[in-house]
């Protein structure tokens, strides 16, 4: 299938429910992204260029260093590492989806999303995202704006807790935790969900299987998604709803199994797919924060234990509620 938007090939169309060997497909393709945008962050800090966010570097026009390619080493490596986030990452404009331009440094105060056009009509958004259907089938397209300048998206950040080991709480993200986010929303068995584009102003677009939504309100806490393992209280409290731990497998053969806090798994953060099914379709998450964590027995043997067994409880040989 082609994308009425872009042309480029597309597994998502309306509320039809990709196959499974198309749902490892798109896992695939997110886990690829994510590892470009890996080897480009380290490409350009061995060519001495620290930028301030990694928006700077995700917006790199595939040919940004091409007179200084001919010199070879690390140069070259640079430039062969934007043209390869580029090949999943491509820049396209709002003009591509039926929006008005709007000067780069003004996205953040002339919101270019907040109608409908001829080809997407507005059915929500939030504090990160715009969401629209297209006209032609219906699919999702969710446009994810850069909040305070270099900014994107939401993720948890770690600190020692008062009450508890650790304490989470969301804050503000960047290009990196979106593409986890999306990646983990996909990989729980949420809608599936493309990185299609971005646009030059920094907007992040993916693409996602429409859904019914649910009543805001609706009790989800005995519906959540295979592999989520409650986190004890002793050991972790988090200002976003239902708190989970989840090993992330990944399928192409890189870090096998990796923890990562999600959370917000409320009701408007899903929806009931075709199958009948609900599936995430938002959620916040980040990364376990093992290095903190290393040091802390109890909670790192929990860890180790919890990802042999999901049952088991936060001391050894006890069950959680005797505590």
């Amino acid at each position: 299938m082609q994308d009425h938007f872009t042309g480029q090939a597309t597994l998502i169309r309306g509320s039809l429910l990709p196959r499974a060997e198309e749902r490892r497909a798109l896992q695939h393709d997110h886990e690829r992204r994510l590892a470009a945008l890996a080897r480009l962050v380290a490409a350009a800090a061995e060519c001495g260029l620290r930028a301030d966010s990694d928006r700077d570097l995700v917006l790199l026009a595939s040919d940004e260093v091409s007179l200084l390619e001919g010199t070879g080493g690390a140069w070259a490596a640079l430039g062969d590492a934007i043209r390869e986030l580029r090949a999943v990452l491509p820049i396209r404009t709002l003009e591509d989806y039926g929006f008005p331009a709007v000067a780069e440094d003004d996205v953040e105060t002339q919101n270019p999303l907040e109608e409908s056009n001829a080809r997407l009509r507005r059915i929500g958004g939030g504090v990160e995202a715009w969401a629209f259907a297209a006209e032609a089938d219906g699919s999702v397209y969710k446009f994810y704006l850069p909040r305070e300048g270099s900014h994107i998206g939401s993720e948890f950040v770690f600190r020692r807790g008062e009450e508890t080991t650790l304490s989470a709480e969301a804050g503000l993200g960047d290009y990196r935790a979106l593409l986890e986010k999306l990646l983990l929303v996909h990989a729980l068995g949420g809608m599936a969900s493309e990185v299609v584009a971005v646009t030059p102003e920094g907007i992040l677009v993916a693409k996602q299987v429409i859904g019914e939504t649910l009543a805001q309100g609706d009790d989800v806490s005995r519906l959540l998604p295979a592999g989520l393992i409650e986190i004890p209280s002793r050991f972790l409290r988090a200002n976003r709803d239902h708190p989970r731990l989840f090993f992330l497998e990944a399928v192409n053969g890189g870090e096998t199994v990796r923890p990562y806090l999600v959370a917000d798994l409320h009701a408007r953060n899903f929806v009931r797919g075709a199958d009948g099914g609900l599936h995430v379709i938002d959620l916040v998450a980040a990364p376990w924060p093992a290095a903190m964590t290393a040091r802390e027995t109890l909670l790192a043997d929990w860890l180790e234990r919890v990802r042999r067994d999901p049952r088991a409880s936060a001391l050894p040989g006890a069950r959680d509620e005797e505590l």
